[in-house]
């Protein structure tokens, strides 16, 4: 993830799934901090340089899905299913890249294995990943067979 979350809401609810998530599977949320003196550059260009940055943290056996409104969509079970196969694979880290205000840079895309959409709807960068934590423990729990999802 690129970008501090700035709300204190925010980052209260993103901590609550956070450490429900920790319940089910290692996890850790890496937050890259937003380049300075961006302002005159453009959109391309500061999606590059985040691009840049986020590839230096993947690995080459890291299973890599970008979220991206572009990419595939799912319901609960469906996610649910998916998530089970690639945890069930031999890629050693599953890895989620949540893009900055302007996206993710097509680099970083073509080295994704898979891209996620949440929605056709469009939802600032810090919102998603509300969003994508209560669904990713959704999933999980789901997996688990507790009874967090009703169906």
């Amino acid at each position: 993830m690129t970008g501090k979350t700035d709300e204190a809401w925010l980052k209260e609810g993103i901590s609550g799934y956070e450490k429900r998530i920790a319940r089910y599977v290692p996890f850790e949320s890496i937050i890259l901090p937003d380049f300075k003196r961006t302002a005159s550059l453009p959109a391309e260009k500061i999606k590059a340089k985040e691009g840049e940055k986020i590839l230096t943290y993947l690995k080459s056996d890291d299973y890599v899905i970008v979220l991206d409104e572009h990419g595939k969509t799912y319901n609960t079970i469906e996610f649910s299913s998916f998530l089970q196969a690639v945890m069930a694979s031999s890629k050693k880290r599953l890895v989620f890249i949540i893009g900055g205000a302007w996206g993710v840079h097509s680099a970083v895309k073509a080295r994704a294995d898979h891209q996620l959409s949440l929605s056709k709807l469009t939802f600032s960068h810090q919102l998603v990943r509300l969003l994508f934590a209560e669904q990713l423990y959704r999933s999980l729990s789901v997996i688990a067979g507790d009874p967090y999802h009703h169906e």
